[in-house]
């Protein structure tokens, strides 16, 4: 960090706390030069050639001069390999055992002295020198893992890695977690650590809040999704490929994988972007589902200050007919920012405020930063002491407490990575739950300590259980989200076991879906961060995470109207739709932008509530499929090379293409169509894919266009189920499907599968093949 910088941080958490800040980050640079053992002279180290090979259960064992590489093929598709004895467990990504292995493939000598295993949707060749090729059924590779390299220190110690890789020239990378640039991601280096930007950022800043070494690839040759398991700090350099021209040479796109220490070790997984997010998704966990309530608009504001306030916003929505079902409390109503509290001076009767908005149909969420106040006679350092028989919080490297600045001042973290602090950690949201809140919004969980300079983080050298097996923060930092995610999610349960529990955690990694969602962080307030918004609710459902949203209207500064609407109409078509702004930003509630943004708000808000039975079964589809909500326009088409290229709309479900404005004065778009008809839900206008068409986009509205054929469920005037019918072309059917809100507990889902087919100018729809099935009103349009 520069001077400049260093001077933002002081501005940032005053001058007092910021000189406290100085000297905390000083204490955690004297704790890693102290403790974290120093590389030294180090020893490269390649594979080497081929010297044999082992058969086992769904693959085998290549052994090589210097090295062996373990291969074995999932029941379901996906591929295993590690190298130097990297097995699929221990894991943070996966929830349990790791898959069975899938006996009929087998491991058998390949040509050139190489060995290949032969499954039914990939074959994995690898050559004598210890290079991995991914080929598709019919022969054509995928992605090439050249031979690893390794760089081990003399003395000992963790070894850090590289691996390359090559796919088509033609294949674009998505993915890796939460990125502010994309969803596409060009040519360029990407952080794997975790990271608080310091109060706010923009497309150009890299790592952010969430990482996962997880690319997502897309080619002619096919879809892949290669996940390598570790999470000790690292980065991934992508170049896209050139296709060569007449005669010229293809040059392939390149990834390069670097991580200072731990296995290597990956899983790949190829088909369908459909087939390919399920098997991802029954590979790290099924995500979890959002009761249906978290799927309506929810407003939050750093600054609230009273309970009196909260009446006054919900009031006003109320009054104005804006519909509202969640509304957050950030750190300002705990007492003297210490978690699991309450300031009773402006919030006196805090469960009697949550009971009264609860039956005005609004639950209250309550935010939990995972830093513990170190103060004898704060009850949760007291009660974390008395975890184990060491405690809860995690140490440095002499064994001592580690300690750090936040909201609450000297502060201590728990140590998520041990079973029995998360047992004690969950327990405690009793306090939340018993204070009326509903649902839980974890934050500065990456997780923060203030900084002056350097790594705003724990010390890499503090010491974590890592579920036994002990290692220190450059191994926990990553997934130390996850874990808490875990601990309140699995507590949530516990406590409240009839209802599921609602959770969205700033932070996590690889497998963060199975406890709840995530959302952006401090996006920076522009035109820029409302771009970067969509790409990082695209990018993280391309991980599995398929319910997400930003801080509508950016979390600094104050947006324009014009602005604001369209980041509000954006967030209206997004999974997790909320209003947020920074405690200096200003209130940002729809009518504080004049009347003309107040009636657009009011009409996109309106029609997220029209279409919430299409939410809800979008949500029940992501658990039991793994599809995201929000899918890149590519995502039935993989092969068309244009909609590979579309970053600025995207489908929600099968059925709707949203193409939201991302930039000032616009009055209509160009959008850029899959296969097949849309129509304009707004005018009823025609247009024929694929192929690219301008469309209006009034300040009123963004463009929204349903597919030809679509069964889409919705709320019909009396508030009961409709079923809303988009008339299918002649000769090619349609359909949809829906799960109807059975509330708030752990009902099954059961999914009504409808078919729309045009017969002599009337739209028939049908029920599992039968039109006598269909028990709810049929509303057609576009005929």
């Amino acid at each position: 960090m520069n001077g400049r910088d260093l001077v933002r941080s002081v501005k940032l958490v005053g001058s007092k706390r910021g000189l406290r800040t100085v000297r905390s980050a000083w204490r955690r640079s004297r704790a890693d030069a102290r403790s974290l053992p120093r590389r030294g002279p180090e020893r490269a180290r390649v594979p080497g050639a081929v010297v044999g090979a082992e058969p086992g259960p769904g693959g085998g064992v290549v052994r090589f001069a210097r090295s062996e590489l373990s291969i074995r093929v999932a029941v379901g598709g996906a591929v295993f390999w590690g190298w130097d004895g990297a097995e699929p467990l221990p894991s943070y990504a996966l929830p349990g055992p790791a898959p069975d292995a899938d006996p009929r493939a087998v491991l058998e000598p390949d040509k050139d002295g190489g060995w290949q295993v032969v499954s039914e949707r990939l074959t994995v060749a690898v050559s004598r020198h210890g290079a991995v090729e991914l080929r598709t059924p019919g022969g054509v590779v995928l992605r090439r893992e050249l031979p690893p390299r390794w760089w081990e220190p003399v003395a000992g110690g963790a070894a850090r890695w590289v691996q390359r890789s090559e796919v088509p020239a033609d294949a674009r990378f998505f993915g890796l977690g939460g990125r502010a640039a994309g969803p596409r991601l060009r040519d360029g280096e990407y952080g794997l650590w975790n990271t608080d930007p310091g109060g706010r950022f923009g497309p150009g800043d890299d790592p952010l809040y969430l990482t996962m070494p997880v690319q997502l690839v897309v080619s002619d040759a096919g879809t892949h999704l290669a996940f390598h398991d570790n999470s000790w700090p690292g980065r991934v350099t992508l170049r896209e490929g050139e296709e060569g021209a007449g005669s010229g040479h293809d040059r392939p796109g390149m990834s390069e994988v670097r991580v200072d220490g731990g296995p290597l070790r990956c899983w790949v997984v190829a088909g369908t972007p459909a087939r390919v997010l399920q098997g991802w998704t029954a590979l790290t966990g099924a995500p979890a589902l959002p009761p249906s309530w978290a799927l309506g608009p929810q407003h939050a504001r750093w600054g609230f200050g009273s309970a009196r306030e909260v009446r006054r916003i919900v009031a006003g929505y109320r009054e104005r007919g804006l519909p509202l079902s969640v509304l957050h409390l950030d750190i300002d109503h705990f007492d003297a920012h210490r978690v699991f509290t309450v300031d009773r001076a402006r919030f006196p009767d805090l469960p009697g405020l949550a009971e009264e908005l609860r039956g005005d149909g609004v639950r209250l969420v309550s935010i939990v930063d995972p830093a513990v106040a170190a103060a004898p006679g704060n009850a949760v350092f007291d009660t974390g002491a008395e975890v184990g028989t060491s405690g809860a919080f995690v140490r440095d490297g002499l064994g001592r407490i580690a300690r750090g600045e936040v909201w609450p001042g000297e502060c201590v973290y728990p140590d998520f990575t041990d079973p029995r602090v998360r047992e004690w950690w969950g327990g405690l949201y009793a306090e939340r739950l018993a204070q009326g809140f509903s649902g839980i919004w974890h934050d500065m969980n990456e997780p923060v300590s203030f900084a002056a300079f350097g790594d705003p983080s724990l010390p890499r050298s503090a010491r974590h259980s890592l579920e036994g097996r002990g290692g220190d923060h450059r191994e926990a930092h990553n997934v130390y989200g996850l874990a808490m995610a875990r601990a309140g999610y699995e507590g949530l349960a516990r406590l409240r076991p009839e209802e599921r529990p609602f959770l969205f955690s700033r932070s996590g990694w690889a497998g963060m879906q199975r406890y709840g969602g995530t959302w952006s962080g401090d996006v920076s307030t522009g035109w820029p961060g409302l771009r970067a918004s969509l790409s990082l609710v695209l990018g993280l459902g391309l991980c599995g995470v398929p319910y997400s949203g930003p801080d509508v209207g950016g979390f600094d500064g104050s947006p324009s109207p014009e602005m604001y609407l369209r980041w509000f109409q954006l967030g209206a078509y997004l999974p997790l739709f909320r209003t947020h702004a920074a405690i200096d930003a200003g209130r940002r509630e729809p009518w504080e932008f004049g009347p003309r943004v107040l009636d657009a708000a009011r009409e996109v808000l309106v029609e997220r509530e029209r279409l919430r039975p299409y939410w809800v079964t979008l949500a029940h589809l992501a658990r039991l499929t793994g599809a995201p909500y929000v899918r890149p326009l590519w995502w039935a088409a993989p092969g068309d090379r244009a909609l590979r290229e579309c970053e600025d709309a995207y489908l929600l479900g099968d059925a709707l293409l949203v193409a939201p404005v991302l930039g000032p004065g616009m009055g209509e778009r160009a959008v850029r169509l899959p296969p097949g008809r849309w129509y304009d839900t707004a005018t009823g206008a025609v247009y024929e894919g694929p192929g690219q068409v301008v469309v209006d986009a009034p300040l009123s509205r963004v463009p929204v266009l349903a597919r030809a054929g679509s069964v889409i469920p919705v709320r019909g005037a009396d508030g009961g189920l409709e079923l809303e019918v988009w008339a299918p072309v002649q000769g090619r059917g349609g359909g949809g499907s829906v799960v109807r809100d059975m509330g708030d507990g752990w009902e099954p889902a059961v999914v009504e599968r409808y078919t729309s087919r045009l017969v002599d100018g009337r739209v028939v729809v049908e029920r599992d093949g039968e039109e006598g099935l269909v028990d709810c009103p049929v509303r057609v349009r576009g005929l």
